[in-house]
């Protein structure tokens, strides 16, 4: 797992924590916050032009609150 700290993030629109970008695999990104694990939707890239694109739509997606999170029992 690969964390870039070089993003803006707003807080979490869950529980206003931290939120940070992860690559996983080297194929996709999301934004995932490091308190309540709500996160962005996986964005799958192949090369370094499409993983900075990714890296900008999640980054985007979470500042506008379009997060998923799964509740205890979901």
């Amino acid at each position: 797992m690969e964390i870039n700290p070089n993003f803006v993030l707003e807080e979490c629109p869950i529980c206003r924590g931290n939120g940070f970008v992860v690559h996983e695999g080297g194929w996709n990104v999301q934004v995932e916050c490091s308190d309540c694990s709500a996160h962005t939707v996986y964005v799958e890239y192949e090369t370094e032009e499409e993983k900075r694109e990714a890296e900008q739509q999640v980054v985007c997606l979470w500042n506008l609150g379009k997060v998923i999170k799964s509740d205890v029992g979901e």
